[in-house]
Parts: structure tokens; sequence; C-alpha cells
């Protein structure tokens, strides 16, 4: 979780295959990372990461998950 703590608003999210996945809108405490709905990567929806993605936290949030990871996540949740 100390890597958690590191991020704010509006840092772009990135998968572990360097593709942009999003914009942090907060940290939604244990619940993981919500995305702004305004992205253009998001199609107009609020969508959550798990905190257990996080890979690393520079000027960007580093995911484990790859962008495809990401996409079925997304359509899994609906």
């Amino acid at each position: 979780m100390a890597e958690a703590a590191k991020i704010t608003a509006h840092m772009e999210v990135r998968s572990s295959d360097e593709l942009h996945v999003g914009t942090v809108d907060h940290l939604d405490g244990d619940a993981g990372i919500k995305l702004t709905r305004t992205d253009p990567a998001a199609h107009g929806r609020h969508h959550h990461l798990p905190v257990a993605w996080i890979d690393h936290v520079d000027e960007h949030v580093h995911l484990t998950a790859t962008a495809a990871d990401v996409r079925a996540l997304w359509e899994e949740a609906g």
C-alpha cells in the first residue's frame, strides 16, 4: 500500500505493456484506483483498478497488468 499512498489525482495510469489506460480520479481506499470518466480511454464511464495491480508509482501509476487485462476487467464489471 506504500506505492498507493503516492497516487494523486490526474496522474496517468499505464499498463505493464506501457499503454495509457486512464487517468486517476482518486484513490478509493481498499477498493482501488478510481479513474476519471472524461479520459478518452474510459468511454464516458468511471472504472476501478485493484490496488494489487500497482507495480510502482513515479510521475505515472504503473500497473502489473497488461492493457488487455485492464479492458477485460472493465468488461466483466459491466
